[in-house]
């Protein structure tokens, strides 16, 4: 189990730091303009109709670092921060937000295939944890409880691991679609391009976080059944 123990340090070490990644690189690339007068919302509306994708509607929602893509009402969602703000960090994340809606409108099959696990993903996650709970419980004498629980876990963790191919594609849409508009040129094109990849490292670490977690609990079971 030793090993098990350092894993999850080491996931939250890197959770800590990907996160912290995030939020500085997000700041520092806020604070630098576009060359050309365009907020979060132009460039998403932009990207939206130079790729001929014309049902889809351009909001805004409160937070930071919320923005989303809705496939189920057809709305890419913006944060105040990058709705109305032009800056590099405004355009690489409504642009990515954007790749997730070009996704939708090409049939980009981990995108279909993550949509199909959402209905899947919601129950899991809603019994997941009384599951584990009643398992770990009942481990010594109705063991299949805790296997049910597992695999509930571990449409949890299929999710994390399909989501990563959706989010790198939307971003490298996005950093070719700036370029290619005009949008960011040289070295803002790499600072773009830096701003999503700290966004993604943040979804990498998620994912080995939920592994981890499902691999603890896999040898709480198999522990067990030995002793």
């Amino acid at each position: 189990m030793s090993i098990v123990y350092i894993l999850f340090i080491g996931v939250a070490i890197l959770s800590f730091v990907a996160q912290q990644s995030l939020k500085n690189k997000f700041a520092k690339y806020s604070q630098e303009p576009l060359d050309l007068p365009l907020t979060g919302r132009d460039v998403a509306a932009k990207m939206l109709h130079d790729n001929g994708v014309n049902n889809v509607q351009v909001t805004s929602v409160n937070g930071q670092l919320t923005d989303h893509y809705n496939p189920a009402n057809g709305t890419v969602n913006l944060s105040d921060v990058v709705f109305s703000v032009n800056s590099v960090a405004s355009a690489a994340v409504a642009a990515h937000e954007c790749g997730h809606a070009l996704q939708h409108a090409r049939g980009y099959a981990p995108l279909k295939l993550r949509s199909q696990l959402v209905p899947v993903v919601s129950f899991a996650s809603t019994w997941v944890t009384w599951v584990l709970l009643a398992g770990i419980m009942l481990i010594e004498i109705f063991p299949v409880v805790m296997w049910v629980g597992i695999g509930l876990f571990a449409m949890t963790t299929l999710f994390s691991f399909v989501t990563l191919p959706v989010e790198v594609d939307a971003s490298r849409r996005a950093v070719a679609w700036l370029e290619s508009a005009g949008i960011t040129q040289g070295e803002k094109t790499q600072h773009a391009k830096d701003a999503l990849h700290a966004a993604a490292y943040t979804y990498v670490v998620a994912a080995l976080s939920s592994l981890a977690t499902l691999v603890y609990y896999i040898l709480i079971l198999m522990g067990r059944s030995r002793d």
